[in-house]
């Protein structure tokens, strides 16, 4: 079962993204909190691969298998209609994603 604290934590996570969207190659912002949140898991972090990406290294063991994720964090020059609390503090730029 998820803890409903960590749930409610990591909604904010995703409001703090879509309240602050930088284009791309300009999540200055976006990276960094990326990379400290992965470094509070406890993750090995990597930055400024490619500019302003993040990689994360969680390692188990000793064996050469591994499997890799990607995540976009870069907004879109979009101005955003939407009212919900955690709407886009920066005209123009918006977080689009479903």
């Amino acid at each position: 079962m998820i803890d409903p604290g960590l749930v409610e934590k990591m909604t904010g996570w995703r409001h703090d993204f879509h309240r602050h969207p930088e284009l791309g190659f300009g999540e200055q912002r976006t990276s960094a909190r990326v990379a400290e949140l992965l470094r509070n898991f406890g993750l090995e972090v990597h930055t400024g691969i490619g500019g302003t990406g993040v990689v994360g290294v969680l390692q188990r063991g000793n064996g050469q298998a591994s499997v890799a994720f990607r995540a976009d964090m870069d907004a879109l020059p979009i101005t955003e209609t939407g009212t919900p609390e955690w709407r886009s503090e920066h005209d123009g730029v918006m977080h689009a994603c479903g």
